[in-house]
Order: structure tokens, then C-alpha cells, then sequence
């Protein structure tokens, strides 16, 4: 039995964090029931580079975190969607939301509004600044909380600055720690029998992935500056070996002395003091550099990581993606079939494995709509008036 079976979960989310949060907790095994409009869809459905699946309202962006879900469409405008909305409510465990702030409330459906339905509800908020504050109204995404943050005048180059990252990671994030945040509420309502309301937001998510150089700066004043590829050690940063760029992570004392004994320089690998190796940063960084110009990249990385020196080549995803060691770990699950998409699709599925009833694929991502009918069914509606629903414009 996985985890979160028998844990029913209404996700109205969109586009990625939220959808992503809702993912997690459906592959360890929750009945996640995606609430959509009917026409003001998730646009993660025509989001992506296959324009063919955009069109189908499938797109790569949606497919990536729709699996094992439930998909239904509401129009939380009309006074019937909202009602549809309340009775699933009634025996949901959680509801997780990530409109703007205040959305929600306006249209009676808040935590306040709610609560007094199921008082045992998990009510998740996800928003750009949060519930409260001088931004609390404003709306963002992923990049532009990484330039309101500061983490992108961090990140680049001294040259070449301010960029943000290739991968949306505030994105991820803010769904991973909702749903950490929301486990985190299940259990707690084991214990007290009571609901809760989650106010998460995309900022504050940010500021907990710069934790060190927040107590670093805070402490010191210094603020941090970007760097690129270099860092505070020359036994760990970027070097170019003789076909491809090789990336050197010895961080520690230790590494540092093996490091430098696995390329031939013990007397580099004896200047292990951490001061020392501040004040001979330039001169053990050019040595070490003449030696990797000498081989592969891949020649080195087998010849470090032999000697228990972190280091590899740097690949593109294509490369990363045929590496062994990702089917190992079974990382990725591809469906063979999946409605509205010509061939199988392939999605990541969870950065962790249990001995027993983990994280698993068990549906791939539906339709637009798929399960309404089913979904009202179950909820005592007729199919007559689930067509009248449908003429209405409430589904």
C-alpha cells in the first residue's frame, strides 16, 4: 500500500509548480482529481515543442506531470460549478490552488469558506509572493521571481550577467515543497483530527535556495557575485580537458589530496590548508589546468572517480539521457499508449525509490475533461443532467 492511497486531492492548478506538487503526491498512489474550465484550460496543454500535441490540448508541458491523475472540467464562475466544487470537497482530504491571490476567496471558495464543509480539509495556496505583504496581489513565474530574488544577478559570469537558469527550478521547486508541506499537514491532522491551511509562495521558496549566501551576507555584508563556472577552490570547478569541458567537484580536504596525487602533483596535494589554498587559488588552478588539457574528459573522469575524486564529463541531455545508470535507477517511465498523443511518451516520475510501495505510474496523463462524466456520476448527478450541465457551460 503506497502512502497517500485512499487520500483524495483536488488539484486546480496550472502550468507547473502546482501541477507538479499534485503530481508527487498522485505517484504515491492519491486519487488526484484535476479541476479545469472548459475553454480557459491549464495552458501547460498547448505548451511545449511537439506544436502537433499543443494542438490535441496535450502538450509536452502538461504530459510531463499529468499522469496518474483524474481530469474533469468546472466553471468555478457559474453558481452550479461552484456547488459541483463543494460537494467533491465534502469528502476531499486536500485542495491545492496556485491562482492569484485572492482568487479564490472572491468567488466563496477560500479556506474560510470551505472549512466549515470539511473541517478536516488541507487547503494549499501557491502564489508568487504570497497571501500577504506589499506583493501580495502581484502575479509572477518562474523567471521573474529568479530576478526579483537576486538569484539571477548571482548567476552567470562576471562578464555576462544577470541569466537565469535553463531549468525552471523555482517551478520545482515550489511543487516539491508543497507537497512536502502538504505530507507534512497529513500527518499532522493524524494526530490533532484537524485541517489546515498552507500559504506558500514561489519568493519565499527562492530565498530557501539561497540559504547560504543569505547567512553569508547577512553576516558579512558581502554581497554574492556571479562567478560562472569558478569556484572558491581550484580542485573544484570547471576545466577543459582535451576534447570536452570536465567538471571537478573536490570539495573537501580530503579530495583536494587525492585529487592532486591522482594527476601527479603531490605537492599541490599537500598544500590542504584551507588558507593555503585561498592564496595559491591562481597558481594550483593554471597547474591543474595544463595536466586535464592533456586527456579526455572522459579519460579523467574514469581515472578520478576510480580514485574517489568527483568528476565528469559535461554532457547535453541527449547524452545524460542514454547514461546507464538512469535505467538502473528507473528514473523515467514510458507509456506506450496515451489518448490524443500518436506514439509513447516518455515522463519523469520521482527522485527517490522505497523498498516496498513507492512512487510508481500507474495512468497516463488524461484528456481535457476525461473523467467528468464519471466523476458527477459518482456524485449522484444523471446523465441527463450532466448534459444539461454541459449546454449550461458548466462543464
Amino acid at each position: 500500500m503506497r502512502p497517500f492511497e485512499g487520500i483524495k486531492i483536488i488539484d486546480i492548478t496550472h502550468v507547473l509548480a502546482g501541477p507538479f506538487a499534485a503530481y508527487q503526491l498522485a505517484l504515491l498512489g492519491a486519487d488526484v482529481i484535476k479541476v479545469e474550465h472548459p475553454r480557459d484550460y491549464d495552458q501547460s496543454r498547448d505548451s511545449g515543442s511537439d506544436r502537433a500535441l499543443n494542438k490535441q490540448k496535450m502538450g509536452t508541458g502538461y504530459l510531463t506531470q499529468g499522469s496518474n491523475k483524474r481530469a474533469i472540467t468546472l466553471n468555478l464562475k457559474t453558481e452550479k460549478g461552484r456547488e459541483i466544487l463543494k460537494q467533491l470537497v465534502r469528502d476531499a482530504d486536500v485542495l491545492v490552488e496556485n491562482w492569484r491571490s485572492g482568487a479564490f476567496p472572491a468567488l466563496r471558495l477560500g479556506y474560510e469558506d470551505l472549512r466549515p464543509l470539511n473541517p478536516k480539509l488541507i487547503y494549499c495556496s501557491m502564489t508568487a509572493f504570497g497571501q500577504d505583504g506589499p506583493r501580495g496581489e502581484q502575479t509572477a513565474y518562474d523567471q521573474l521571481i529568479q530576478a526579483t530574488s537576486g538569484m539571477m544577478a548571482t548567476t552567470g559570469t562576471p562578464e555576462v550577467n544577470p541569466i537565469k537558469t535553463g531549468s525552471p527550478v523555482i517551478d520545482y521547486a515550489t511543487g516539491t515543497m508543497c507537497a512536502f508541506a502538504i505530507s507534512a499537514a497529513l500527518f499532522q491532522r493524524e494526530r490533532t483530527g484537524r485541517g489546515q491551511y498552507i500559504d506558500s509562495a514561489m519568493l519565499d521558496v527562492a530565498f530557501m535556495l539561497m540559504g547560504s549566501h543569505i547567512t553569508s551576507y547577512m553576516r558579512t555584508g558581502h554581497e554574492p557575485k556571479p562567478k560562472g563556472n569558478r569556484m572558491d577552490r581550484a580542485s573544484s570547478q570547471l576545466y577543459q580537458a582535451k576534447d570536452a569541458p570536465l567538471m571537478i567537484a573536490a570539495s573537501n580536504r580530503g579530495q583536494h589530496e587525492r585529487l592532486f596525487n591522482a594527476v601527479g602533483r603531490p605537492d599541490i596535494a599537500a598544500q590542504s590548508d584551507h588558507d593555503e589554498r585561498d592564496r595559491l587559488y591562481e597558481q594550483q588552478t593554471a597547474e591543474l589546468q595544463k595536466i586535464i588539457a592533456q586527456r579526455t574528459a572522459d579519460d579523467w573522469e574514469q581515472h578520478l572517480q576510480s580514485r574517489h575524486v568527483p568528476a565528469g564529463r559535461v554532457r547535453t541531455l541527449a547524452e545524460a539521457l542514454t547514461d546507464p545508470q538512469l535505467e538502473a535507477r528507473r528514473v523515467l517511465h514510458e507509456h506506450q499508449k496515451v489518448e490524443g498523443v500518436d506514439g509513447p511518451v516518455t515522463v519523469p516520475v520521482s527522485a527517490f525509490k522505497f523498498a516496498d510501495d513507492g512512487p510508481s505510474v500507474d495512468s497516463p496523463p488524461p484528456r481535457l475533461g476525461q473523467h467528468t462524466e464519471e466523476v458527477l456520476l459518482a456524485l449522484g448527478y444523471t446523465t441527463t443532467q450532466i448534459a444539461a450541465l454541459r449546454e449550461e457551460d458548466v462543464i
